[in-house]
């Protein structure tokens, strides 16, 4: 006799899901007496007739949905758990598998995932997605993505429990995993002294996410849209402020772009087919005889000629510029020369505007550490002297992080066209979501407060280095104004090498002083002088003392 009683009606509940769970009708369109099938999610119990075999079993579909009555042990079906999602099915783990397009659906997508299980690519404990989200993403039907599971259960390959999903099994002898590539990066070294890097974990990440949702609560719609490239109209108001009342700079929205970095900007002036100042055109470029390998390489190969100025305590010769009527612009760090650490002097502050003005030429400032004087005020920006004859570049990697890769152009008004058509039509390199932020972050007084910690932090460790030296090392001359995040410490003519050597043996990370020196430099202009570039602002608090007593131990002893 056959049984087609259904169960009692139930108190509709909802799943983990989220969705009501309800009673099941007798029957269902399509039912076959004699079968069971997949639970959709909607129903409490399959109805078969009494003393029926269950068909294949299916596989566990997730953590979600209701508990079914099994029948007996040695019949027993794996239930489908997968929760009421809808007539599409729950959602899923995305599962990347390759299906030939022809042939059986079911024994391809049992060869694919055997494969991956055997490669590795899925590991033992892997979940899987639910058998209904897979066929739909493979555009099967979803008897065969559950026919393959059941089957792969069968085989030891995957294992399905109760409200628990479908996994990958655990074996006996696990596939050996691929061989790890051998990095070509050094060991990170024991002491940290490399300079331009800020100390990352004085980074405000309280008061930059804070921040960051003050900013995303308020955006307009249009912001998560395709970007300006000119920049978000909200950091280039606010930086046209800050920037007049902090740097002198004179200047309005609207002659502001902003980009990814200092490199960036270099790159849409001198490199690609749309840039600003084409080496072809532009002539040589008068760079400071001491700066980053890193810039002048970037400029070579955009096809730029670079020249050297001479250096001395007032920073760099600009009155050599006149002498050679082929360079129309010049590159320069006024506020705090790098690396060697002067000003540039007022009377040649004035002098290299001047240039500019009668030769129809371009000054490049690089405001990289402009913020961070400790002896005084910061000196303003070159660019408040004339804003037509000074491009400004200033960046927030040195004050935040260069991990922001944010940075911004002060611009005459005859270059914001030509660098806008530079960038194209949309921003492609810094995001909107972190202009938006740094915005806000500036415009609620966070950066300011940021940077004056940040100052005193830099001052401390800039005097301990000093007094460190001066206990353990007093013939070591320390160099430049106190100010930016480096210092350089003099050393004896033709011990820089060694006193190097010494301290990579000691695992102590730092550069020398001829690792800045312009190749085309002549000796007769500037003599070459040895010494160290110290990063004091790199180590963490608690890694500096280990740090400066490493340092003072690889010094060479008074001649």
């Amino acid at each position: 006799m056959t049984d087609t009683s259904v169960d009692p009606p139930r108190t509709p509940r909802r799943s983990t899901a989220g969705a009501a769970e309800g009673p099941r009708p007798a029957a269902r369109r399509g039912h076959r007496p004699g079968t069971t099938r997949p639970d959709d999610g909607n129903s409490t119990a399959a109805t078969r007739p009494a003393g029926t075999r269950p068909t294949t079993a299916r596989p566990a579909e997730g953590a979600t949905g209701a508990a079914h009555a099994a029948p007996p042990a040695a019949e027993r079906s794996v239930a489908d758990a997968a929760g009421a999602a809808g007539a599409a099915g729950p959602a899923g783990a995305d599962l990347h598998l390759d299906l030939p397009a022809t042939g059986s659906r079911r024994s391809a997508l049992m060869d694919a995932l055997r494969e991956a299980i055997r490669s590795g690519r899925l590991a033992p404990g892997t979940r899987l997605p639910p058998y209904r989200a897979l066929a739909a993403d493979l555009g099967i039907a979803r008897n065969t993505a559950a026919d393959a599971y059941a089957e792969l259960v069968a085989e030891g390959w995957l294992t399905a429990r109760q409200g628990s999903g479908t996994t990958v099994a655990e074996r006996a002898e696990p596939v050996p995993p691929t061989r790890a590539r051998r990095s070509s990066r050094p060991p990170r070294p024991a002491h940290d002294l490399r300079q331009g890097q800020p100390d990352a974990a004085a980074f405000p990440r309280t008061a930059w996410l804070a921040a960051g949702r003050r900013a995303l609560t308020a955006a307009p719609n249009e912001a998560f849209g395709p970007g300006d490239p000119q920049g978000r109209r909200e950091l280039r108001e606010v930086l046209a402020d800050y920037l007049a009342r902090a740097r002198g700079v004179r200047t309005d929205p609207d002659r502001i772009v902003v980009c990814s970095g200092f490199a960036h900007a270099l790159r849409l002036l001198f490199d690609g087919p749309r840039a600003v100042l084409p080496a072809r055109t532009a002539g040589p470029l008068a760079v400071e005889g001491y700066g980053l390998a890193f810039h002048r390489g970037l400029l070579a190969a955009a096809g730029a000629t670079t020249r050297p100025l001479p250096l001395d305590e007032h920073g760099a010769r600009v009155g050599g510029l006149a002498e050679d009527p082929e360079i129309r612009t010049a590159l320069l760090t006024p506020a705090h020369q790098f690396p060697t650490g002067g000003p540039l002097h007022p009377g040649r502050r004035a002098a290299v505007v001047d240039w500019a003005r009668g030769r129809g030429g371009l000054v490049l400032e690089d405001d990289y550490d402009g913020e961070f004087r400790y002896d005084r005020q910061p000196v303003g920006a070159l660019q408040g002297l004339d804003p037509e004859r000074v491009v400004y570049l200033g960046t927030a990697s040195k004050s935040l992080s260069p991990a922001l890769r944010l940075g911004w152009m002060v611009l005459p008004d005859h270059l914001v066209d030509r660098v806008l058509a530079a960038k194209g039509e949309r921003e492609a390199w810094a995001s909107a979501l972190d202009q938006l932020t740094l915005a806000e972050f500036i415009d609620s007084g966070g950066y300011d407060r940021h940077v004056r910690r940040m100052r005193r932090r830099y001052r401390d460790r800039r005097d301990r280095l000093v007094g460190a030296l001066a206990e353990h090392a007093p013939h070591i001359e320390v160099t430049g104004i106190a100010a930016g995040l480096h210092a350089v410490l003099r050393l004896a003519p033709g011990t820089e090498r060694s006193v190097l050597k010494a301290a990579a043996y000691r695992g102590l990370v730092l550069d020398g002083l001829a690792d800045y020196r312009h190749p085309l430099l002549a000796a007769e202009a500037m003599p070459a002088t040895d010494g160290l570039v110290v990063g004091y602002a790199t180590p963490p608090d608690h890694a500096y003392p280990a740090a400066l007593e490493a340092l003072c131990a690889i010094l060479p002893p008074p001649l």
